[in-house]
C-alpha cells in the first residue's frame, strides 16, 4: 500500500499556486522598521514574487499535492 506524503503546513500557508503552476511568495522586510523605509521601496514589497526556480525541485517535496 502506497502511503500518502505530509504537506508541510507552514509552507502551505506561506505558498500559493499560481494558474500556470508557478509558486508565489511574499517579500521579505515589511514587518517593522519601515520608518527608515522609503514610500517607493515599501510599496514594491507589497508585490507578491515568483519562487525562484532554483529552489522548485525543493518546494515540490514539501508540497507534493500543490
Amino acid at each position: 500500500m502506497q502511503h500518502k506524503m505530509k504537506t508541510n503546513r507552514s509552507a502551505a500557508k506561506r505558498f500559493k499556486v499560481t494558474g500556470t503552476g508557478k509558486l508565489m511568495r511574499n517579500k521579505a522586510f515589511k514587518r517593522h522598521i519601515l520608518t527608515k523605509k522609503s514610500t517607493k521601496r515599501k510599496r514594491n514589497l507589497r508585490q507578491p514574487a515568483m519562487v525562484d526556480h532554483t529552489t522548485i525541485q525543493n518546494m515540490k517535496k514539501i508540497l507534493p499535492y500543490m
